[in-house]
């Protein structure tokens, strides 16, 4: 790129802790910030919702080295529109969504039913990534290999974190943030 071209514009992708609890227990968090044209935030909800005490120490060092960020909603029809959603789903995940939603940032969630019914009405398909989309971007950064996302995979299956496909490689081409 020549020096005078700007850097392409990040993709902003505020994350559940879903998402992020699964890369604590196979020890990745850090993939976070080292993903090229990816910057990763939280709502304070999320925060608030890692209270294991060496998942919030993980999750506060990473908040302290920046590959997380942390923000809040403030905005009264945001408030408004969190409160209307925690009838249904998490505080955290209404959190993401309001927050995507009003800031056109990408969502990675890994949660189903009602919360992902929700997050595709509002946002589509186009938007939404979870812990398997995350691993996958690592692969194409170079910044892990197949094997060892597999073998996170294996790890995470034992925690019973399951992921529809045998192997990254069968995932590999397919275009991203479409599940």
């Amino acid at each position: 790129m020549p020096p005078d071209t700007p850097p392409p514009p990040l993709r902003v992708v505020v994350t559940d802790s879903n998402v992020l609890i699964n890369l604590m227990h196979v020890a990745r968090l850090e993939l976070l910030g080292r993903l090229p044209g990816y910057q990763f935030v939280i709502p304070d909800h999320v925060r608030e919702e890692i209270v294991k005490p060496e998942q919030r120490e993980t999750l506060e060092a990473a908040i302290g080295m920046g590959t997380l960020s942390v923000e809040s909603l403030t905005l009264i029809e945001d408030l408004l529109t969190y409160t209307e959603l925690t009838v249904h789903v998490g505080r955290g995940e209404a959190a993401c969504l309001v927050m995507a939603v009003r800031q056109g940032y990408l969502l990675a969630s890994d949660e189903k039913g009602r919360f992902r019914r929700e997050a595709l009405s509002r946002l589509g398909d186009r938007r939404l990534l979870g812990t398997a989309e995350v691993f996958l971007l690592a692969i194409g950064a170079g910044l892990l290999s197949i094997e060892e996302a597999d073998r996170d995979k294996a790890t995470l299956e034992r925690l019973r974190f399951k992921m529809p496909f045998s192997t990254f490689g069968d995932r590999l081409g397919e275009p991203l943030f479409r599940r």
